[in-house]
């Protein structure tokens, strides 16, 4: 029996930082669909952004499989939204079996390679929309208090990351200068500092980020949530290009040549944030 959903899907493909990154384009699919739009992705990201969408299902979930398939189905929806990269367009053709009108595209990331000139995600995704006749809007981020510094030392793979000791430096460093400094671990370790902060769940992450601050990290999904909380984001980058990967918001980008960054560089750039905003 052929099911036809009145509903717009929206597949998104993307980690943390990614659905982060994509607010701005939920924000605009929205008012643009209305009522009639659920999303499919990661739920535990998207469910972090549930005012922009009608359901949010768990790509996950075995029962979503037929998706990406060769079956056929029955199965269609008024029109899909698929946000990810398709480089040969072969999701896109399983797609177009389940969108009755025609599949809208969002490329999620532009690529070096064929993008020369630097565009930050955020505003490739939206430009993208034009092409459907769908308004772009900006979703404002409002910035909170800066009266804390919140360090996270995710532990990277790779050793050009500014380091794990550097921010338990730093960390020590604020403390005994008096600065309110709380070191926030990654959820899947366990505690190495007396006094760090771990938090399972990302919607106590959000409600922890609620009462402000200055966020300092490496590159990382984290600093893409803490940005668009409405931290002030200090960002270590070592492998990406921060015009295009900058957490949205209020952000200082320090870049980690050849493990460049000194602890001294980043407790100036907190004074500096500290000096303009007040604590």
């Amino acid at each position: 029996m052929k099911t036809e959903n009145k509903e717009v899907l929206l597949i998104h493909m993307g980690g943390l930082g990614d659905v982060c990154l994509s607010e701005s384009l939920f924000f605009s699919l929205s008012r643009h669909f209305r009522d009639s739009l659920i999303a499919c992705g990661i739920r535990r990201f998207i469910n972090l952004f549930p005012d922009y969408f009608i359901r949010i299902e768990n790509i996950e979930s075995a029962k979503w499989l037929f998706l990406f398939s060769q079956k056929p189905s029955d199965i269609t929806w008024e029109r899909i939204i698929f946000t990810g990269k398709d480089r040969h367009g072969s999701l896109r053709t399983r797609l177009e079996r389940f969108s009755r009108d025609p599949v809208i595209f969002i490329d999620m990331y532009p690529e070096a390679p064929k993008d020369p000139t630097p565009v930050h995600v955020e505003d490739y995704q939206l430009r993208q929309l034009v092409k459907y006749n769908i308004e772009p809007h900006r979703k404002e981020i409002v910035p909170l208090k800066t009266d804390r510094v919140i360090l996270y030392p995710e532990r990277g793979f790779k050793k050009e990351k500014w380091g794990y000791n550097n921010f338990v430096e730093l960390y020590r460093i604020l403390t005994d200068k008096g600065v309110p400094t709380l070191l926030l671990e990654s959820f899947d370790t366990v505690k190495t500092i007396e006094g760090s902060v771990i938090i399972r769940e990302l919607n106590d992450v959000k409600d922890f980020f609620s009462e402000g601050g200055i966020f300092v990290s490496n590159d990382s999904g984290m600093a893409h949530l803490a940005g668009a909380c409405g931290l002030y984001t200090v960002s270590i980058f070592t492998d990406f290009n921060p015009y295009v990967w900058h957490p949205r918001g209020r952000n200082i980008s320090l870049i980690n040549k050849n493990s460049e960054i000194e602890t001294g560089m980043v407790i100036e750039t907190i004074y500096k944030i500290m000096g303009i905003h007040g604590k």
